[in-house]
Order: structure tokens, then sequence, then C-alpha cells
């Protein structure tokens, strides 16, 4: 038997990645969060607006300021659609860089892990790479002390590839799979 509020595949929670704009991503980079409810599309929540996640907000502020259009791309809300809240943040670094690359990032937030929402903001981002005509390339970069997100990546067909040093989350391994539909992977 699971633990208690183990995901079923018949529980597996409905999410989307809802996106922001400027103003959003200020105010949660600013912690502000009466004004990130008031800029974002969907509630967000104090952990969105929590130190935690300051730097990732600062970061797509400053690509926000550079090419509005990079929001279609960038982290945005996990929003569970059954339950109506903001679950955590999801999405791409960027958009398809020019070789087809693009790189998932993701982080729920502790009150809702163990629920499948990472699982949920993975496949997500997993369709919308493999619907994009310039997309060929999905990454992903995971600190080796991470083996929850190793696991969830290597049932999707994410492989080693090498390693980079990330200024704020030190050592990462790369892991890289082809952008097609979930079901189309042929490991």
């Amino acid at each position: 038997m699971g633990h208690p509020g183990a995901v079923t595949e018949d529980s597996a929670p409905r999410v989307r990645i809802v996106h922001l704009t400027g103003p959003a991503f200020r105010a949660l980079a600013d912690g502000d969060l009466a004004a990130a409810n008031a800029a974002s599309p969907v509630p967000v929540s104090d952990y969105l607006a929590g130190p935690e996640c300051r730097s990732v907000w600062e970061m797509r502020s400053r690509q926000w300021d550079e090419d509005p259009a990079s929001a279609a791309w960038v982290t945005g809300v996990i929003w569970d659609d059954d339950q109506r809240v903001a679950v955590g943040r999801a999405g791409f670094h960027e958009a398809p860089d020019s070789t087809g690359m693009v790189e998932i990032g993701y982080a729920v937030d502790p009150a809702y892990r163990r629920r499948g929402y990472a699982r949920a903001a993975l496949e997500a981002l997993l369709e919308r790479a493999a619907g994009d005509s310039r997309v060929h390339r999905v990454r992903v970069s995971i600190r080796p002390d991470n083996e929850a997100s190793y696991r969830l990546a290597v049932q999707y067909g994410f492989r080693k590839v090498g390693e980079q040093w990330d200024d704020e989350d030190g050592l990462e391994y790369c892991y890289e799979r082809p952008a097609v539909h979930i079901g189309e992977l042929i490991t």
C-alpha cells in the first residue's frame, strides 16, 4: 500500500502552466504578494512570492524587459484546474535556442509535494515542446542530491549528457531527450 495521499493514475492532478507578464514577474521578484495577485491571471501563493522563488522571478522579469514575447516560454504558475490553486512554478528557461533546445525548470510548493504535481507539470512542458516544430531536444539540469527529480526525469527518457555549474544551485547533471510526444519515445 502507498503512502497517505499517494497519487494513482485515476487521481493524477490536472494542471496547466499559466503564463505571467512583466508586472507579475516584478511583483513576485519583489515578494509583493498583493501586487502579484493583482497582476497575475490566477491567484498566486505565499510560496511563489517567497524567498525560495525570488531569484527565478528576477530572471524572468529581466527576460520580460528584454523581450516580452519570452513570457510565453518562461516560468509560469503550475495551476491545478480542479482545486483552483497555484501549486508551484514551471516553464522553460527561455524560448528554443538556435539548435532547437529548451531547458525545463520546475518547483512544487512543499505543501503540495508528493501528489503528482511535478509529474503533471513535466508532462505539460514535454507536450508543449513536442508540439512546437522549432524544438528538437529538451534538457533538465538536476543537482546530484535531488533523487526525486532524477527518478522522474529518467521515467520520461532523459539521459545524462554532461555536467554544469550553476551559480545558485552548484553542480548539476544535465539530462536530455528528443522533443517528441510522451507516447512516441522509444528508449
